[in-house]
């Protein structure tokens, strides 16, 4: 059963009523913004005898003034704006310059009770029966009051809420299948390794995340109740009975179980990290658990880890295996302390990465390299999907050990689904990465679990010291091949956000018309590898529909020198959580990288009058 706790982030009170579950039950106090509720379904353009519309001389409902009905349009379609591939993201609070606070209370609450209907509808359970839904979150500042509007949310969708507290995104998921939990979804509050300022939401059943359209459809229901609620729709909603859980005891039991499981030590089986030592830095977003409830529960010495407590505004550093103070800091602490290995975990433990014993940082296309060692040793011949910025020395990398790599869309759930589909094709694919840490395993329900991909990396550290091997986990990529340079620019979209994602399109669009027309330098050639490139050794694209929105903002291409040497690869794309266009450059040559941009900035940037809605000032810094 699972294990009761008192404390919440929004104020309890108990109920009088007592779960079936065994769970104990607690109410919120009224939410301060409920000073009217909010409607519900598709908007129409009359009232029905329960509005608080005013009846005509005929006998019908007065429709809103076309004025307030075009108002509330435009205020519904910030609701929509929320939806982020396929999460919600969002300013929770004040003080980023130029974007306005969007990820308000009551846009959670009808986003929580949109997804509870829309959860309904898919598990097709009829009204009154009940939905149970757990409910997690990160450390940000903005997850109290937030939790509150989710919580009313979920429960006007008839769902029985179970809160976590403070969780990882991977825990939420792993509440639909851990015996004692069961969920029906789970919804995690996080905004990864963006700023302290935003939050959003993270969806799950148990099939896994949701995908972009799910998302987009949720989102366009909050929407409609939006503008209905604007319109004069309403109705009444019983406070949400809370029932706290203790899932991440059992999680990271779970962990523990798999790690002791497979090592399968011999001399000391419930310690299989007894004489290593492992340091961990949390950033202070949710990961400090696999330190404590994980690492030294298995006997491991952690001495030196760093920012374990949980402090909402992420005061040393952003938790982001990316981050380059986060990898430093972690490899200072690694050399001081003689660890065996160092991890960082992003802010809700999706994504990590590692330094191993001689203070190298494994990120990026490194740790997808260290990720592929481990599991084609495991599945000979099994496919690897990354993202399209992935390097050709790791493709390289890939094939020497047998396998095969398949470039794909930018985007964890596209890179994820990607590798489901090839499954589902009869293409044997057991690991998905992104470039920026997110990982999913085939054996552990496709994923994106960081905590599970150290629980990968540490099994073979032990396995590779009880087999007498040296060197650590390390030496299992010393000959992956590197580009020579690798940097990244970006772009601001200037003018409102709410125009950011068609301005992006046309940048990125215009850049492959640039190259197909032979208006750059000559050498560029467009790489059609995002989709898949056979000339790459990749498998043909077989994603007729892609259900992603943002699935084609970005463009690959080639350069390569006169005698037909590579020279380097761009990938342009529109940053899918900023109004930005990111620029990765990789060159194979010292001084490509610059070359590459003096090109595009003179040939395509300027010339194109790209420059006249894109910021183009970090490309210009670079340049000179």
């Amino acid at each position: 059963m699972a294990t009761v706790t008192t404390s919440s982030p929004v104020t309890l009170q108990p109920c009088k009523h007592t779960s079936r579950h065994g769970v104990a039950r607690y109410c919120p106090s009224p939410l301060p913004w409920r000073r009217r509720r909010w409607s519900y379904g598709r908007m129409t353009t009359r009232a029905t005898a329960s509005s608080r519309g005013q009846p005509s001389a005929t006998g019908g409902w007065v429709e809103a003034p076309a004025g307030v009905a075009a108002a509330a349009r435009e205020e519904g379609d910030s609701i929509r704006r929320l939806q982020n591939g396929p999460d919600v993201r969002g300013v929770a609070l004040e003080g980023e310059k130029g974007r306005p606070v969007d990820l308000t209370p009551l846009a959670v609450e009808l986003i929580a009770e949109s997804f509870g209907e829309w959860l309904r509808e898919e598990l097709q359970r009829p009204a009154g029966e009940e939905l149970r839904v757990s409910v997690g979150r990160d450390p940000r500042l903005s997850g109290a009051w937030l939790s509150a509007a989710l919580f009313a949310g979920l429960a006007r969708a008839g769902c029985s809420v179970f809160d976590m507290g403070l969780a990882t995104t991977p825990a939420c998921f792993m509440s639909t299948t851990l015996p004692r939990f069961n969920y029906d979804a789970s919804i995690m509050m996080t905004a990864s390794h963006l700023p302290y300022t935003r939050n959003g939401l993270k969806f799950f059943t148990k099939r896994g995340g949701l995908t972009s359209g799910d998302v987009e459809e949720i989102c366009d229901r909050a929407a409609r109740k939006y503008v209905a609620g604007k319109m004069g729709f309403g109705g009444g909603g019983m406070p949400p009975v809370v029932m706290r859980v203790d899932l991440m005891s059992a999680y990271a039991q779970h962990l523990r179980d798999i790690i002791k499981q497979r090592v399968a030590h011999p001399a000391h089986y419930d310690t299989p990290l007894k004489g290593f030592k492992v340091v961990v830095n949390a950033g202070n977003g949710c990961g400090g658990f696999f330190t404590w409830d994980v690492l030294e529960k298995l006997g491991a010495d952690t001495t030196g880890s760093l920012h374990l407590e949980p402090d909402g505004t992420f005061p040393n550093h952003m938790p982001n295996p990316e981050d380059a103070t986060a990898m430093s800091l972690t490899r200072d602490a690694v050399l001081a302390n003689g660890a065996d290995l160092g991890v960082v975990f992003d802010t809700d433990v999706d994504r990590s990465g590692v330094v191993d014993g001689t203070g190298a940082a494994i990120n990026g296309d490194r740790l997808i390299a260290l990720m592929s060692a481990i599991v084609l040793d495991e599945h000979p011949g099994t496919t690897v999907v990354t993202d399209a910025r992935a390097s050709d020395g790791l493709t390289r990398f890939i094939a020497s050990r047998g396998g095969h790599h398949c470039l794909y869309r930018v985007g964890y759930r596209n890179v994820i689904d990607k590798g489901v589909q090839l499954n589902t094709d009869g293409v044997e694919t057991h690991l998905m990465m992104e470039t920026t840490g997110h990982g999913a395993l085939k054996e552990n329900y496709f994923l994106d679990d960081g905590a599970y991909m150290v629980v990968k990396i540490v099994i073979e550290m032990v396995r590779m010291k009880l087999a007498g091997l040296e060197g650590g986990v390390g030496s299992l990529i010393m000959d992956l091949e590197e580009p020579a340079e690798s940097v990244l620019l970006r772009m601001n979209i200037v003018g409102e956000p709410k125009y950011a994602k068609q301005r992006g399109t046309m940048a990125v669009e215009a850049f492959k018309e640039y190259i197909q027309e032979d208006k750059l330098s000559a050498g560029w050639v467009l790489d059609d590898c995002g989709d898949c490139s056979v000339g790459e050794g990749c498998l043909v694209d077989t994603n007729d529909h892609p259900i992603d929105v943002d699935a084609y903002m970005y463009s690959r291409a080639k350069l390569y020198d006169e005698n037909k040497g590579p020279v380097g690869m761009v990938h342009v794309r529109q940053s899918v959580h900023n109004p930005n266009i990111a620029l990765n450059m990789q060159s194979y040559v010292p001084g490509g990288c610059k070359y590459m941009a003096m090109d595009l900035h003179k040939r395509f940037l300027l010339a194109s009058g790209v420059n006249e809605f894109v910021d183009i000032s970090e490309v210009e810094k670079f340049v000179k």
